[in-house]
């Protein structure tokens, strides 16, 4: 047995859920994901499966294993692209999370340019706004947006985005305007669930950068995606504090129309974000690079 290869047959049946998904990932055979997996087990004297007709499932011994096999196949793949790859050729499996509005509206549209630029790399771009463990989870990079906090990861910024107070033209004229951050407690809120400062609106003065109010909003909607509280502002249901990515063109269209702008709601940055190691693979480099300059434009 190559223990490499039965720790990459257990990991991908972790990530796929299934062994016949692991081996369309592996491009291996599924009587073949099977057998290196049984053959780790018999190795190690465990079961780190549990093994039903209709789903599979960690024991806590696998749920243990799966993350040192995680750490010990990233080492791997690290070393031999700064030994054969010191060209900066990029090759392999990359394993990619970003945001879902962002990642729609932004990123979905560079990823084939990288891809004809590095056709030896297999992208593996997940969206979701949950904040993934990297290494645990066996992601190379991510993409976030807000204020990181302090962590081993490393970081490079590649954008940023300011977010905007806003609701439809029809919402403005059938309630007053909002002047300033506590006239928000007499309006319907639409709120993304997953904000940072949570149910606390912070705003700054554009007359006073000094002068910060933070408000606490009763919202008629939470949802955990920008998308859907686009939507609901589209249709007068109320007001959204969403990044100008996502709302620009609806407000350089008329469909949305900004409130309070005496009133600064800050800015947000946008990062790529690695683990800490002290060989980063051509693969990452390049795609960070990537990014960088395309989102320059």
């Amino acid at each position: 047995m190559d223990r490499f290869d039965a720790m990459r047959a257990f990991v991908g049946v972790v990530d796929a859920g299934s062994f016949v998904g692991a081996a369309e990932r592996l491009q291996i055979s599924k009587a073949v994901v099977s057998r290196l997996v049984a053959e780790l087990e018999d190795h190690l004297g465990v079961r780190l499966l549990h093994r039903t007709t209709r789903k599979l499932s960690l024991t806590p011994e696998g749920d243990t294993f799966v993350g040192r096999c995680r750490s010990v196949l990233f080492e791997l793949q690290e070393a031999e692209d700064d030994v054969s790859h010191r060209s900066a050729q990029a090759r392999g499996l990359l394993r990619v999370n970003v945001p879902v509005s962002y990642g729609l509206s932004h990123l979905a549209e560079l990823w084939p340019g990288f891809m004809q630029k590095h056709p030896e790399v297999i992208l593996d771009v997940t969206l979701s706004d949950r904040v993934v463990d990297l290494v645990e989870e066996g992601y190379d990079m991510a993409v976030r947006i807000g204020k990181l906090e302090a962590s081993t990861l490393v970081s490079r910024r590649l954008s940023e985005t300011r977010m905007v107070l806003c609701a439809s033209p029809s919402y403005v004229m059938k309630n007053p305007l909002p002047k300033i951050p506590e006239d928000l407690g007499q309006h319907r809120i639409l709120a993304y669930s997953l904000l940072s400062t949570g149910d606390q609106w912070i705003f700054t003065s554009n007359q006073d950068v000094k002068h910060q109010v933070s408000v606490r909003i009763a919202p008629v909607m939470r949802t955990n995606n920008g998308d859907t509280c686009r939507a609901a502002a589209l249709q007068g249901q109320g007001i959204v504090l969403q990044p100008d990515f996502l709302i620009g063109d609806d407000i350089k269209a008329g469909r949305l129309v900004e409130l309070m702008p005496q009133w600064n709601a800050g800015e947000l940055g946008i990062f790529a974000v690695y683990p800490s190691r002290r060989y980063l693979s051509a693969k990452v480099r390049l795609l960070v690079e990537y990014l960088v300059e395309q989102l320059k434009r």
